[in-house]
């Protein structure tokens, strides 16, 4: 065989290895390098790392649920559904205090993670703004409503209305000291009433009158009339 042959002969070997390179290349998946929301990106953790064997890799992109682990002075981790813990932000419209269990929406790149909502929480939104504040329904009614109850606490606090109507199963008040005003009618209707005062009670009034349909006790050491 001749020397040019052989030449011939090795170009067109080296033409068939590049066509089936480029075969392979073809058949490989457009997206097989392209990093998915959620999962960790395809060899992200080498198989001979020393002492990386076993362990699962941190996604480098990430959107989905995250379990508060740890929420103390302001820092913020929580465990990915493949048992990553990683550090978040808070990133919030409001200002949310997370607790311990409560399940946020992660969102992160390059070992950098957001809480960008919260899908079940037990934490506290603590809303503070500073100086005066007026909360207006503009053509409407405000209501404010809670599942465990409502506080009000102030050093002084005003209320203006046409009509108060309280519905409640118990009330309990407690003063140091009460002054009532009634310019028309006080009107009270009561199954039972007792009236206790540990020292003196003082009624006056320019007309007066006691009615029962049965029995009136008058009871004391002194009793004084006129």
């Amino acid at each position: 065989m001749s020397m040019g042959a052989m030449k011939e002969s090795d170009r067109a070997a080296a033409v068939r290895v590049d066509a089936a390179a480029g075969e392979e290349h073809a058949l490989r998946p457009r997206g097989a390098d392209v990093l998915r929301i959620g999962l960790p990106r395809a060899g992200g953790a080498a198989a001979g790392d020393a002492g990386q064997e076993g362990a699962a890799a941190l996604p480098r992109e990430y959107l989905g649920p995250g379990r508060v682990t740890a929420a103390e002075g302001g820092a913020i981790a929580v465990e990915l559904p493949g048992g990553q813990p990683v550090a978040v932000e808070m990133a919030l419209a409001l200002p949310y205090e997370p607790a311990v269990g409560d399940t946020l929406l992660v969102i992160g790149r390059e070992e950098r993670y957001y809480a960008i909502g919260v899908l079940h929480g037990a934490g506290r939104t603590v809303l503070s703004l500073q100086g005066d504040v007026a909360v207006h329904a503009r053509d409407g009614e405000l209501s404010l409503s809670g599942d465990k109850g409502v506080a009000i606490r102030g050093p002084e606090i005003e209320v203006q209305a046409g009509k108060i109507r309280m519905v409640a199963d118990a009330v309990v008040q407690r003063f140091t000291s009460m002054v009532q005003r009634v310019s028309a009618l006080l009107s009270v209707q009561a199954s039972e009433s007792h009236t206790i005062v540990e020292k003196t009670a003082f009624t006056k009034a320019k007309n007066a009158t006691i009615l029962t349909e049965e029995t009136v006790t008058v009871n004391g050491k002194q009793i004084l009339l006129g």
